[in-house]
């Protein structure tokens, strides 16, 4: 499994994953939002996403776990 994890502490402004979801390498999972710039958050390999950690509006810290891939 791999984590994927904020880079910096932001707010969560759209999820555009679910769980199941078969995603590809540099495909983006969450965008976040700090300071009124977007930040998307890009999966780093290609996999079934296995688990979303994070809702829309939430508040994350940096290195929190925002999503989890099960790669192929």
């Amino acid at each position: 499994m791999i984590e994927i994890r904020a880079e910096m502490t932001a707010n969560v402004w759209q999820v555009l994953v679910v769980v199941d979801q078969h995603v590809e390498a540099g495909e983006e999972l969450v965008i976040l939002e700090s300071m009124k710039m977007e930040i998307p958050v890009e999966a780093p390999v290609a996999g079934r996403v296995a688990e979303v950690r994070v809702v829309p509006d939430e508040s994350v810290r940096e290195l929190q776990v925002l999503v989890v891939i099960d790669p192929d």
